[in-house]
């Protein structure tokens, strides 16, 4: 047990446990520094507990269950004779309490000081938790964000968020999800797997409205020849609850009608009644405003993770953490651009993206200054084997480097690493061409696709 002293002032207080938090503590005590780390839930924070891992489980029960389906073109004969959710929930819930056992024991081997309760910024240097003040030569703000809803639209009964979507203890005849955004189409993907009849409404034109626009048109086309439903283009307008579902209504008086409506709109900051503005921090839309390397502006003050504007990701919020941790130890680390942190959309066929879209890369370079490469799937021999279908697509400055891959199909997302190292390092195509990707894997599309934007395609 540290003692009062130590327990009251550290070098770095870290507020809130979730992704960006713990890895700046961790990252911290690395480098020599007392840290004190306040969460008033659980270590992990959403990613861990109703976010990332959890939802990625249900996907790969899904998986399997499809896999059941499909079984006999591939010569077994499996029969798929229910999903037993409970059993789906204990293998989820298992896995989650595997991992926060082992963050738990992470956390408390490195000599972080845990501070259990709802904290409270009351000065640029004091984080206030159940009436005991700590101090902190640096404060980092790490309160990670929630699932948020259209202004209206109340959570309640027939209509829930992702929250309660990963707690049902059933299995739904049908579901509308409004929200085409990652994580609208990833639970649409678990509950079609699931035998759940699924529209998904989405007011802007297209699915996944921020991928490159092939990717766009591939899973809309997948999950059209998959019996997932979506309505684009219109906005919602209302919801009805009734004994036995939900009537859904859009702009143009079209509706739908279903057993749950799920509210998949994004996440909002957790910022509010915490301190911050009264402390002076700069709040915009409920987002904490930094420099780029993180600083509020207010006295030692950072901020990292989903409070921070821009991509809403785990592993953006592991990288800032370790930035903020290594910046105030004096390291001046280098800042990440959030259109280089690499994305998965964990639904089926999955997506995968770093750097710029097309339209992104025409419009920072200019229309002739942008080259793109595509190679189908199709001509992979692993993925003909795994039975999935897709494209990896490639942009590249015109004579440059590359600064974009963009790519859908099954388990794509873990060709992701390459991807990002080679938009990161600002590789050419000539560059990665040289190199031997093993037969047969799917990792060899990045190999084909840069061969053919070096002008030497193998097999396209």
């Amino acid at each position: 047990m540290a003692d009062q002293a130590t327990a009251q002032e550290f070098d770095i207080l870290v507020l809130g446990g979730g992704s960006g938090g713990y890895a700046a503590a961790l990252r911290a005590v690395q480098l020599g520094l007392t840290v004190g780390l306040v969460e008033k839930a659980k270590l992990g924070g959403t990613c861990l507990h109703n976010g990332c891992i959890p939802t990625k489980a249900l996907l790969h029960s899904a998986e399997l269950a499809d896999h059941a389906r499909d079984s006999a073109k591939y010569g077994v004969n499996v029969t798929l004779d229910s999903i037993d959710i409970t059993a789906v929930n204990a293998y989820k819930d298992g896995i989650v309490a595997g991992k926060f056992k082992g963050l738990t024991g992470l956390i408390k081997s490195k000599g972080i000081t845990v501070i259990e309760g709802e904290g409270r910024l009351t000065a640029p240097d004091t984080i206030s938790v159940n009436g005991t003040a700590y101090k902190g030569k640096n404060i980092v703000l790490a309160t990670g964000s929630y699932s948020r809803s259209l202004p209206g639209l109340e959570i309640g009964g027939r209509v829930i968020t992702s929250d309660e979507a990963l707690e049902l203890d059933y299995i739904p005849q049908s579901a509308i999800v409004l929200g085409g955004g990652v994580i609208g189409v990833e639970f649409a993907s678990v509950w079609k797997s699931f035998g759940v009849d699924v529209t998904i409404v989405e007011g802007l034109p297209s699915l996944v409205p921020n991928e490159d626009e092939t990717i766009v048109k591939q899973l809309e086309r997948a999950f059209k020849k998959r019996g997932i439903k979506f309505s684009t283009g219109t906005f919602f307008q209302g919801v009805e609850q009734s004994e036995n579902g939900v009537k859904v209504t859009l702009v143009d008086g079209k509706t739908f009608e279903a057993e749950l409506l799920l509210v998949a709109v994004g996440r909002g900051p957790v910022t509010a009644n915490l301190g911050y503005e009264e402390a002076g921090v700069t709040i915009d839309r409920g987002f904490v405003i930094t420099n780029e390397r993180l600083h509020t502006g207010v006295g030692n003050i950072y901020a990292v993770g989903d409070i921070v504007p821009g991509v809403q990701l785990a592993h953006r919020g592991y990288q800032q953490g370790i930035f903020v941790a290594e910046e105030i130890a004096g390291l001046n680390p280098i800042v990440v651009e959030d259109v280089n942190i690499p994305k998965v959309t964990f639904c089926d066929p999955e997506i995968a993206t770093v750097g710029y879209t097309e339209k992104g890369a025409k419009a920072k370079f200019g229309d002739d200054q942008v080259q793109t490469q595509e190679f189908n799937l199709a001509g992979n021999g692993k993925s003909s084997i795994l039975g999935t279908s897709g494209t990896v697509k490639v942009v590249r400055q015109k004579d440059g480097p590359v600064v974009g891959v963009h790519m859908i199909g099954a388990r794509m997302g873990e060709q992701i690493g390459e991807a990002q190292l080679i938009v990161n390092w600002e590789a050419y195509p000539e560059d990665v061409a040289q190199f031997v990707h093993a037969h047969p894997t799917q990792n060899e599309t990045l190999g084909e696709v840069h061969l053919a934007l070096a002008g030497k395609p193998l097999h396209g």
